[in-house]
């Protein structure tokens, strides 16, 4: 039983030790690859991607990605409990699924995990989140969160997307631009940001008139 125990807790802080280097070598270096890139590229598609550094992506788009799927990003440490408690509510009504997540575990998932839902998954996620909000700061979650986003298939992050879709550089982001890229972020294989017709047109349309409210009432006060 002993031994047992000692072999459960040198396997505990390993992965302790490991996972705060990853996460502390992530925080100067640029995110290489991804669980979901490698889904990609076994599925037959190729991954298009460019780092890019938050100062070079147009202030709109973090902006969007507030104003989308994350309101309270500069205010939360890493789990909003009321969207998740909303969003449990929500979906235990039988209606559409919508998720709690925030900005902060979406970059967790995004950087260390695979998707997919599952306890021990979310667990991981849980963890991986506290340590990029207490290691990163909400500018570094925010820039690797809009370069490793799958924002179409086989296309990750806000530069990819901008070339993609718009055919400039996302410094020059307009905030309609930026909104039809922040309103495929919740299912990137299913949406096009050019020419979105139904639900992408309308929550882009909804998205874009939120970006000047994101900046004047300073919900991405952490940015600046």
């Amino acid at each position: 039983m002993f031994t047992a125990l000692r072999l459960l807790f040198k396997i505990v802080l390993g992965f302790v030790v490991l996972s705060l280097a990853w996460v502390g070598l992530y925080a100067i270096v640029p995110v290489p690859f991804t669980m979901t890139m490698m889904g990609d590229l076994v599925g037959g598609h190729s991954v298009t991607k460019d780092w890019t550094p938050l100062s070079r992506i147009d202030p709109d788009m973090p902006r969007a990605a507030i104003a989308g799927e994350d309101a309270h990003f500069c205010s939360h440490h890493g789990f909003d409990w009321r969207a998740i408690a909303g969003a449990a509510a929500h979906n235990a009504e039988g209606r559409r699924i919508r998720g709690g997540s925030t900005i902060s575990q979406q970059t967790a998932k995004n950087a260390f995990l695979f998707q997919g839902g599952g306890y021990l998954r979310k667990a991981l996620e849980a963890w991986f989140t506290l340590l990029i909000e207490t290691i990163w700061g909400k500018q570094r979650i925010m820039e690797v969160y809009l370069n490793i986003a799958e924002t179409g298939i086989g296309t990750y992050g806000a530069e990819a997307a901008a070339q993609r879709y718009f055919h400039h550089s996302a410094a020059t982001l307009t905030p309609v631009e930026a909104a039809r890229i922040a309103a495929v972020l919740p299912l990137p294989k299913k949406r096009e940001a050019v020419a979105p017709t139904g639900f992408v047109r309308r929550r882009g349309n909804q998205i874009a008139r939120y970006v000047g409210a994101v900046r004047r009432t300073g919900l991405d006060s952490c940015l600046r």
